[in-house]
């Protein structure tokens, strides 16, 4: 492994989140010293060279406290929703993040810091049902339910383009666009769950039946977040300007595999599933080309579906013995 992030001064946005955390415990691991931003969870790990700092990231005043004496920011605060609460306010999520993302950048600016990972989406780019690579963003309009958040993200990753490239003094700006990433950590509350976390609550507490949103057919690209952080570090470690990168696994999987994992993992065999087309579902299809990680950083995904399965259930009966709550 890399000491790249021994002895740096890195602030991770959002450290009570789910990618937030993991990415605290990485690079703790790595020998970084470590600020993290908190806003209204309480923080789940502690350690000696990680300081917390209250802030709303929403109030620049707040983003330039966090950013002082810092060598590197991880954006990984946003404003987050399930796929329900997307089709009832698809423009909730808009003005927070684009605020946080805008004041951020220019914290991390105004305080000299040396390189800002952008965590982008696999939201902006077009409905396409082939595996979409990385300059295809603008080709198209993206889907229609993502459009807010579509344009949302788009607009955050021209900010970052503008202050790597855009101006006389630039500040190296990273993007990495995620494939849908679980783990532990992960949103299992349901008003606000992504679908992954949602159907391993259901089948850790038994639920009977088991409804799945939609028909089951839906195929995506799904990260295990220990691999989609030790691709996004080495984004930020080996790349110095704005040139977008997707960290996924290549793989496609139905929402129907996730289902059958978590099932398996639990030893849940005698369960009946209930499909609801009724309710709001996403985009049919979403595959991502992750070859220019595999080139670019010499990223490649290790855990397969049915072990990241596996392990999220083994922490979720861990940490939640009597259900979330």
């Amino acid at each position: 492994m890399s000491d790249y992030f021994k002895g740096k001064k890195v602030l991770v946005t959002g450290a009570t989140g789910f990618i937030g955390t993991n990415m605290i415990n990485e690079l703790l691991a790595r020998g970084a010293k470590v600020r993290g931003t908190v806003h209204k969870k309480e923080p789940f790990i502690k350690n000696e060279n990680l300081e917390y700092v209250n802030a709303d990231l929403t109030l620049k005043a707040d983003c330039l406290r966090a950013a002082e004496g810092m060598d590197q920011v991880i954006m990984c605060a946003a404003s987050t929703a399930g796929a329900g609460v997307m089709e009832k306010t698809p423009l909730a999520l808009v003005t927070p993040n684009v605020v946080m993302n805008t004041y951020m950048l220019e914290a991390a600016y105004e305080a000299g810091v040396e390189k800002f990972l952008f965590l982008s989406s696999n939201a902006v780019y077009p409905p396409y049902e082939y595996p979409v690579k990385e300059e295809e963003m603008m080709s198209d309009q993206p889907f229609a339910k993502y459009y807010p958040i579509s344009w949302m993200k788009r607009f955050g990753e021209i900010l970052c383009e503008t202050y790597s490239q855009r101006i006389k003094k630039p500040m190296k700006a990273i993007v990495v666009r995620p494939a849908n990433t679980y783990g532990p950590f992960d949103d299992f509350d349901w008003e606000s769950s992504h679908m992954v976390p949602a159907l391993i609550r259901k089948v850790v507490e038994r639920k009977d039946p088991i409804e799945v949103w939609g028909d089951g057919t839906e195929i995506k690209d799904l990260i295990y977040v220990d691999d989609f952080v030790r691709g996004a570090l080495l984004a930020l470690e080996k790349m110095e300007t704005y040139d977008p990168v997707n960290i996924g696994t290549g793989v496609q999987v139905s929402v129907k595999d996730v289902l059958q994992a978590a099932l398996d993992a639990e030893g849940f065999t005698d369960a009946r599933i209930s499909y609801d087309v009724s309710k709001p579902t996403m985009i049919p299809k979403r595959l991502l080309d992750v070859s220019k990680a595999e080139r670019v950083l010499g990223f490649k995904a290790e855990t397969s579906l049915r072990d990241g399965i596996r392990k999220t259930v083994a922490w979720y009966k861990e940490n939640y013995p009597n259900g979330y709550s």
